[in-house]
């Protein structure tokens, strides 16, 4: 029976690092053409192009940084306790960010006049410097103390993502604070995006000028809702889990 289970558990490792193995591929490639294809159909000086290939390169990051350190992580290998936690921070790095950068944008141009006065070039380079400069500080936040690695600093253990981060960081911080209120503000703005569209092509007969701009509009803003709704399906799952562990320790969680 020990054999057995053993057995069990080195097939679910092998299975789970065959599957980031392939998810962080198809997430290279896949955002790689999509910033191909980005710019080979948008206008160069378009601010939309800014932030969506900003998204892309936020994913590109994930496969080729987050996946191979989560799978590092999942072999429980012996490392310094700081050196576990990096790693661990770079895994909550907030793509979500751009996503809130992106749904901005789109509301801009669906329901400001002054939208080409306000996404200047210097604005964008700005607000793509900030997403990333808060997204990174906010992963990074662990590693100025809020975190369990504490007075075992300097010495070795075997590194797990649970050993070294906080319940409280992952549930008040990274849900409540960074995914859960971008999640609800993006989700209005697509919401009002789409009122709008639908308030001007209903008054499509008589401006029919603005009425195929809106039309030309309703389709990108639905592909970039999409991307919200499956955004929100991938991640919110393991936000509830970890609530459920945190708020609720005594509830059995199977772990592999």
């Amino acid at each position: 029976m020990p054999n057995s289970s053993l057995a069990l558990s080195r097939l679910y490792i092998v299975l789970y690092i065959g599957a980031e193995c392939l998810v962080a591929v198809l997430a290279v490639l896949g955002n790689i053409l999509a910033m191909w294809a980005l710019r080979l159909t948008a206008a160069p000086q378009n601010a939309t192009l800014y932030f969506l290939t900003s998204l892309a390169l936020a994913d590109v990051a994930v496969g080729l940084l987050a996946m191979p350190l989560a799978i590092v992580v999942s072999l429980g290998i012996s490392v310094p306790a700081y050196s576990c936690l990096f790693m661990c921070c770079l895994l909550v790095m907030f793509s979500v960010l751009s996503l809130l950068a992106v749904a901005i944008d789109r509301f801009l141009e669906s329901g400001c006049t002054r939208y080409k006065t306000i996404t200047t070039e210097r604005r964008v380079w700005w607000a793509l410097g900030l997403c990333w400069s808060l997204s990174l500080l906010g992963g990074l936040v662990p590693m100025f103390g809020w975190n369990k690695a504490g007075p075992r600093s300097s010495s070795f253990l075997r590194c797990s993502f649970i050993s070294v981060m906080r319940m409280d960081y992952m549930v008040y911080f990274c849900f409540f604070m960074w995914t859960l209120v971008p999640l609800l503000i993006m989700g209005a703005l697509y919401a009002e995006i789409f009122h709008i569209i639908h308030t001007k092509l209903s008054q499509g007969a008589g401006v029919r000028r603005a009425g195929a701009f809106y039309g030309q509009e309703s389709k990108p803003a639905k592909s970039l809702a999409l991307v919200l709704i499956l955004f929100a399906i991938s991640w919110l799952p393991l936000c509830i889990i970890n609530c459920i562990s945190y708020f609720h320790p005594e509830s059995q969680i199977p772990r592999i």
